[in-house]
């Protein structure tokens, strides 16, 4: 991939299919997950923007937001807060159709490159803060073969969108931030 730092490229090699132990997994602790997708939402953001306080570059709404109170009480960190665990579902749903999984990639991808101009390096950290806060919302449903199922579902996600970043010439594009 043009672009891509050799850890990016190391970690391009295309993850294992997820197996039906592992999808029924994913869909079992999504269920629970689900019920409370905007708190949750809403936690992954808030996390994400104060572990990785750079990630907020890309949101003029709520870039100058420091207090994890006033994240959680922004309507515009709610609304994408829904929007990312939307996307989650429709991945977690269609587990079993790699059609659609990378169709809803592709879109994510492509939105993220040339409008957002996010760096692809972004949605490896998003995974892990997806993967923490669960844990840490959820542990007893998340357990060690959740987590494992978990892990390999958001090294298919970075795959494709990785995948997209490469297909359309990331590192040719003014991805700059402001």
């Amino acid at each position: 991939i043009l672009g891509a730092s050799r850890e990016d490229e190391e970690q391009l090699e295309r993850p294992g299919t997820l197996t039906e132990t592992e999808i029924a997994t994913i869909q079992h602790t999504w269920a629970k997950v689900y019920g409370r997708k905007e708190d949750v939402g809403v936690a992954v953001l808030i996390r994400l923007f104060t572990s990785f306080p750079l990630a907020k570059q890309y949101f003029s709404q709520f870039r100058h937001m420091q207090d994890p109170g006033e994240m959680r009480a922004s309507v515009q960190l709610r609304q994408h807060a829904l929007r990312v665990m939307n996307a989650l579902h429709t991945l977690v749903e269609n587990a079993h159709d790699a059609e659609k999984t990378a169709a809803v990639l592709r879109t994510v991808a492509k939105s993220h490159a040339l409008r957002h101009r996010v760096e692809p390096t972004y949605f490896r950290i998003l995974a892990g803060v997806i993967q923490e806060v669960l844990g840490e919302a959820f542990p007893e449903a998340f357990d060690a073969e959740a987590q494992g199922a978990w892990s390999k579902l958001l090294g298919v996600v970075y795959w494709h969108i990785t995948k997209v970043y490469g297909e359309i010439s990331w590192a040719s594009l003014d991805n700059t931030a402001e």
